[in-house]
Order: C-alpha cells, then sequence, then structure tokens
C-alpha cells in the first residue's frame, strides 16, 4: 500500500504529507521480544498555525474547532501503535489527523426551534396537578 501524496480537506484544500513531521517509538503491549527492538508506534504532528496553503477561514475555523487538541506550538498530536509494523502505523497516523480535520471543518447544524405541541402541554400540566393533589392529601388535618 503506498502512502497519499496529500490529506485532501473537504474544503478541496489540500495539506502536503511534507508537513507532517513523524517519529516513532516502542510500541507498548504484548508482542513478545520483537516489540522490544522495533519501534513500529508513530506519532504524527502537523503545525496548523503554519499552514499557508490553508484558506484564513479555513484556518480560522481549525483552530477554533481544535483548539483544545493543540499543544503550545500550535501543533496538532495523533499517535497510531495499533498495528505491528512501523508502515501500517504511519497510514493510521496520517489516515486518523485527515478525520480530525475533517470533522472540525464539517459544518454545525443549525437548531430548528421547535414549541411544544397542546398535548404535551396537556399531560405536563394534568401531571402537576395529581402531583398537587398527591401532596394536599397528605397534609395533617386537625378535624375537631
Amino acid at each position: 500500500m503506498s502512502l497519499p501524496g496529500n490529506i485532501i480537506l473537504r474544503t478541496g484544500e489540500q495539506i502536503p504529507l511534507s508537513a507532517v513531521v513523524f517519529s516513532t517509538s516502542r510500541s507498548g503491549g504484548p508482542g513478545g521480544q520483537h516489540v522490544n527492538k522495533v519501534e513500529t508506534r508513530v506519532e504524527a504532528k502537523l503545525n496548523l498555525s503554519e499552514r499557508p496553503e490553508l484558506s484564513r477561514k479555513t484556518s480560522e475555523r481549525l483552530l477554533e474547532r481544535l483548539g483544545k487538541r493543540l499543544d503550545k506550538e500550535g501543533n496538532l498530536r495523533v499517535v497510531a501503535a495499533a498495528g505491528r509494523s512501523q508502515h501500517v502505523n504511519r497510514e493510521e497516523a496520517i489516515r486518523k489527523l485527515g478525520n480530525l480535520l475533517n470533522v472540525a471543518l464539517k459544518p454545525r447544524k443549525r437548531r430548528i426551534p421547535t414549541k411544544p405541541s397542546q398535548e404535551v402541554k396537556r399531560r405536563r400540566l394534568e401531571a402537576k396537578k395529581r402531583q398537587s393533589e398527591k401532596k394536599e392529601r397528605r397534609k395533617w388535618r386537625d378535624d375537631s
């Protein structure tokens, strides 16, 4: 499987893979001796604050929506360690990065305000009345 040349965003803009910084380390978990000597965990970092290929609007939306996931330098970081090879984890990291960016760029649905129906209002008032009557019956009365 070959790696794609760019991360394609839903806006049609593209981020070249050369903008992504990859680093590897040893994965944790089970795997015997192999896991102790091979660096298969891949970390991908993309600096969103320095992306000249993105429009101002796209950059602002990404920084706003992904702000909590960015570090102090403005890097978006994803990690892939599920695969047993560095190549598979690298592809997974690129896929995760693309998904995060595209989800952040997805327009939010506008909420259409609705009014409660007459039936819902009637049921609510009946329930309130029943509750009121129940509490009224609990009151102590002096019959003398």
